[in-house]
């Protein structure tokens, strides 16, 4: 096989690539020996370039077109009229194709968190993803600083460098922008543009141009994503006042629905009651319509409203806790963590007190049996 490479290496070389793969940069074209025949025949298609290597040397860069190699550094001497050489001509020469398309859909992404500074949440992680296009345009530098010797380069063999070179200076890039971490969304196209900017030099330093990137996406620690969720939610709720009412409802009606405890649930329900009419009063107060006259006065027989309940401190684990409103220790008393012995103070008691000793509060328990007659139990 050697001896019928040699001979069929004597005719008249056409030089040319066809390759239709999708990550080829770069492709050597093989010769028997790496040896160029005077009179080659070099074909470069649109999208090509080819740089012709003579004697370990770039001599020149083909565009798109057909050429007739005739210089005169190229071989001018068959390796069949080279016996004293032992039919190895001494003059090497190669041709490097490089494909000067766009390569679409690259990914990059950030292994770890990156640190930046927002004006509105301070320090935080963020991670990022999202693709980008690059393309060839200097293949004299790519061969030199990238690609040296090497037969058949792809975007395989460059991809990891390029990515790391992407998200080393994102972090630096995304903190210099001024872009509010609540707005990224809103400015992806900016963004992109901006970081698209600032790591293009660093392409042009490999002989590639950073035609686009794209950030697909910038996501938040979940923390500040819950954060924003409340914040969001908030915003959602509208009238703090209305929704605070709805909620003291559905605790009533849950505690109502229980019947693991019916005193619980009546002290819960008794309590809720009187949040309600504190709510309500207070509604009517800030809404500034005009408040109805006792019962006294109207005639009537109605009961009047209870009187609004103080907020009370309570003692947990020997330290004070709250203060309380009687809906939020009417709960307590619920999930058994408030009962008659524990400790209550609110301003005009002289010292701590039972909360079963306090009329305030003696209805969140219920009524409490009488002992049993002498000599009965």
């Amino acid at each position: 096989m050697a001896l019928m490479d040699k001979i069929f290496g004597e005719f008249v070389d056409v030089i040319e690539w066809t390759d239709d793969s999708p990550d080829t940069l770069v492709w050597r074209f093989e010769r028997y020996g790496n040896e160029i025949k005077h009179g080659a025949k070099l074909t470069v298609r649109e999208g090509q370039k080819a740089v012709f290597v003579n004697e370990g040397e770039i001599a020149d860069v083909f565009g798109p077109g057909m050429y007739e190699l005739l210089t005169a550094n190229l071989p001018i001497l068959s390796t069949l009229q080279n016996w004293h050489h032992g039919f190895e001509s001494p003059f090497k020469a190669e041709v490097y194709f490089f494909n000067m398309r766009r390569f679409t859909d690259m990914k990059w992404g950030t292994k770890n968190p990156v640190i930046v500074r927002d004006p509105e949440f301070g320090p935080v992680r963020l991670r990022a993803f999202g693709t980008y296009v690059f393309r060839i345009t200097e293949p004299a530098v790519l061969l030199r600083e990238i690609v040296g010797t090497d037969n058949h380069f792809t975007t395989h063999e460059i991809s990891d460098q390029l990515r790391n070179l992407i998200v080393t200076r994102f972090a630096a890039v995304l903190g210099s922008s001024g872009i509010p971490l609540l707005d990224l969304a809103a400015n992806n196209d900016q963004l992109s543009n901006f970081v698209t900017g600032r790591i293009a030099p660093e392409f042009a330093n490999y002989g590639l141009e950073l035609t686009k990137l794209l950030v697909e996406n910038v996501s938040l620690p979940r923390e500040v994503e819950e954060a924003m969720d409340r914040r969001t939610s908030m915003g959602m709720v509208g009238d703090l006042r209305r929704y605070t009412q709805f909620q003291a409802a559905e605790a009533m009606r849950a505690a109502a629905s229980n019947p693991a405890d019916g005193s619980a649930g009546a002290g819960i329900g008794l309590g809720m009651g009187m949040a309600m009419a504190q709510q309500m009063a207070s509604a009517l107060n800030q809404t500034g319509q005009p408040q109805p006259a006792p019962a006294a006065q109207q005639g009537g027989s109605a009961a009047v409203p209870p009187p609004l309940q103080p907020a009370f401190h309570v003692a947990k684990d020997g330290k004070p806790a709250g203060p309380f409103d009687p809906a939020t220790l009417a709960a307590m008393a619920g999930r058994g963590e408030f009962s008659r012995d524990t400790l209550v103070w609110t301003q005009g008691m002289s010292g701590w007190e039972k909360a079963g000793s306090v009329s305030a509060l003696a209805g969140l328990f219920g009524a409490a049996p009488p002992p049993l007659p002498g000599g009965l139990g």
